[in-house]
C-alpha cells in the first residue's frame, strides 16, 4: 500500500489560532446550568469572608499567626496532614470526575473559564455581538472605538481589584483589610498582593483566555490517561452529521446527499477555545457543552432531531451499551470516600490541645532540705481552640508524690504557654532509680478537652 504524504503534513503543528476567538453569546440548557452554577459560586467566594462567628471572621486563612479558622475549628501547622489529605481527596475526586465526565470541572467550576466567561459577557454587553466586536477591531480607531475599549477595560480592572481583594480577604480580616484600603493604610506587603492578584486576573481572564487553559494549565495534558471508552464526552456524531452542506430548512437533505449538519458553523463560534468539535476528540475541549445547545437550537429550527452533538461515551457511539460500574470510576469513588472518612474520623478523635513535657536539662534531680527528692520540668501547653481556656495540672504516677507550681493556668487561644513546675516525692516510696510518671492537662470548663504525656521521675 503506498501513501501520498506530502512534505507539509509531516510538520508537526501546535496549536495556531491566527485571529483572537471572539466567542458568540449563546443560551440554552447546558449555559444556564452554567450560569446557575456560576452565580451561585462567585457569591459564595465574595460572601464567606463576611460570615462573622463567635466575633470572629468564620473562615480566615491566618497566615501571620499560622492558623485556619473554619467557624468552631482551628487549624494550626501541627495539623498538616489533614491539608494533605484534604489535597489527595480533592485530587481523587477530581479523577473520578474526570473518567466520569470528562472535563466537566473545566467547563463549569474552573475559576479561569469562570471569570473569562464573565470578561466576555461584558464585552458582549458594550461592544456587541461578536460581528460587531470584529467589525469594531477591525475598523480603524476613532473616539466610538476608543470609548468603549476604555469603558470595557476599566470595568474588567475593576472587577480584577474586586477579585484581587475578595481573594486577599480570606488571609487578611475582611473589615481590616477594606479599612485600611479605603484609608490608604494598607502596608506595602499588601498592596502588592493585591496588585498582583489584580494583575493575574485582567491578563488571564481578558487577554489569555484559552491560551490559559490550552499551553499553561496540565489539566489538558493529561487528562487522556483518566479518560475511558465509557466516559461522557462532548460529541459530534459524524455518522449521523456527514455530509454536512448548508441547505434550505424546506430541501430534503438525503435527495442532496447531505447529512443534518447544516453547516453552520455556531459550534465554532460559540466554542470558548475556538475549536471546531466536528473534528473529534481534542485535548482543547473543555466539555462545556455550549456547542451541544448551539446545535440544537439550529436542528430544531430545522425540524431535525437534537443531539447531533451530545454528551456521550465512545461505547455509546458504537451501538454498545457504556458501563458504570467500571474498575477504574468505582476505585476513584472509594478511595475518595475513604480518604474523606479518614478524615472525619481524625476530627472526630481530634483534641483541640497539645502538651509537650521538657525535663530540666542542667538538673537531672535535687534534694531539697527536707530529704525529698525533686524534679524539675517544664510544660509546654498549646491552646488550639478560639477561647481563653483555664487548664487545671495533676501529676499521677507516683504515691504521695506532690506537685509544686501552678495546679491551674490560664492560656489565651492560638498561644503556646510554658508552665514550670516540680514534681516531690520521698525516694524510700520509691522502688526504682527510674519511674514512670504522667502529666494530665484538663480544661476547667470543658472536661473532655484533655490530654496527658508521660515523662520520667529520677532518684539517686
Amino acid at each position: 500500500m503506498k501513501f501520498d504524504i506530502k512534505e507539509e503534513d509531516l510538520i508537526i503543528k501546535p496549536y495556531k489560532q491566527d485571529q483572537n476567538i471572539y466567542v458568540r453569546e449563546q443560551k440554552g440548557r447546558f449555559q444556564q446550568y452554567r450560569r446557575v452554577l456560576n452565580w451561585v459560586l462567585m457569591l459564595t467566594f465574595i460572601l464567606v469572608p463576611f460570615i462573622p462567628y463567635h466575633g470572629q471572621q468564620a473562615v480566615l486563612f491566618d497566615v501571620a499567626n499560622q492558623q485556619f479558622r473554619l467557624f468552631s475549628l482551628t487549624l494550626w501547622p501541627q495539623d498538616f496532614m489533614l491539608v494533605a489529605g484534604l489535597f489527595m481527596a480533592g485530587a481523587f475526586a477530581l479523577f473520578f470526575v474526570t473518567n466520569w465526565l470528562g472535563r466537566v470541572w473545566c467547563g463549569y467550576v474552573c475559576p479561569q473559564t469562570v471569570w473569562t466567561l464573565m470578561f466576555i459577557w461584558v464585552e458582549h454587553k458594550i461592544e456587541g455581538t461578536r460581528n460587531q466586536r470584529i467589525k469594531l477591531d477591525n475598523s480603524a480607531l476613532s473616539n466610538k472605538k476608543a470609548l468603549k475599549k476604555t469603558i470595557k477595560h476599566t470595568i474588567w480592572l475593576i472587577m480584577s481589584i474586586l477579585t484581587a481583594t475578595t481573594f486577599m480577604s480570606y488571609f487578611i480580616p475582611v473589615y481590616q483589610l477594606y479599612g485600611d484600603l479605603i484609608l490608604w493604610q494598607s502596608s506595602g506587603l499588601i498592596v502588592f498582593w493585591v496588585f498582583l492578584f489584580a494583575l493575574c486576573t485582567y491578563g488571564n481572564a481578558g487577554w489569555l483566555r484559552e491560551k490559559m487553559c490550552i499551553y499553561m494549565c496540565p489539566y489538558s495534558r493529561f487528562q487522556s490517561v483518566m479518560f475511558d471508552k465509557d466516559t461522557l464526552l462532548v460529541t459530534y456524531d459524524s455518522q449521523r452529521g456527514e455530509n454536512r452542506g448548508p441547505r434550505k430548512r424546506s430541501d430534503d437533505p438525503k435527495s442532496k446527499n447531505l447529512g443534518d449538519c447544516v453547516d453552520c458553523n455556531l459550534c465554532v463560534e460559540v466554542c470558548p477555545a475556538g475549536i471546531d468539535i466536528r473534528n473529534g476528540l481534542q485535548y482543547e475541549c473543555i466539555n462545556c457543552g455550549l456547542c451541544i445547545d448551539a446545535c440544537n437550537q439550529t436542528m430544531t429550527k430545522f425540524g431535525y432531531a437534537k443531539n447531533l452533538i451530545q454528551y456521550t461515551s465512545e461505547n455509546n457511539t458504537n451501538g454498545q451499551p457504556t458501563n458504570p460500574w467500571r474498575l477504574k470510576l468505582v476505585g476513584y469513588a472509594v478511595f475518595t470516600l475513604a480518604i474523606f472518612i479518614i478524615m472525619a474520623i481524625w476530627l472526630a478523635v481530634r483534641v483541640p490541645l497539645e502538651i509537650s513535657v521538657l525535663r530540666d536539662r542542667n538538673t537531672l534531680y535535687r534534694m531539697n532540705f527536707e530529704g525529698l527528692i525533686e524534679n524539675p520540668y517544664t510544660l509546654t501547653i498549646s491552646n488550639k481552640t478560639q477561647q481563653l481556656q483555664r487548664f487545671s495540672i495533676e501529676a499521677s504516677g507516683i504515691k504521695q508524690a506532690q506537685l509544686h507550681g501552678p495546679k491551674t493556668v490560664s492560656v489565651l487561644p492560638g498561644v503556646m504557654q510554658k508552665v514550670p513546675v516540680t514534681l516531690v516525692a520521698d525516694g524510700y516510696d520509691l522502688s526504682q532509680k527510674v519511674t514512670d510518671i504522667t502529666f494530665t492537662v484538663t480544661a476547667l470548663d470543658d472536661a473532655s478537652l484533655s490530654l496527658s504525656k508521660t515523662s520520667k521521675f529520677y532518684k539517686n
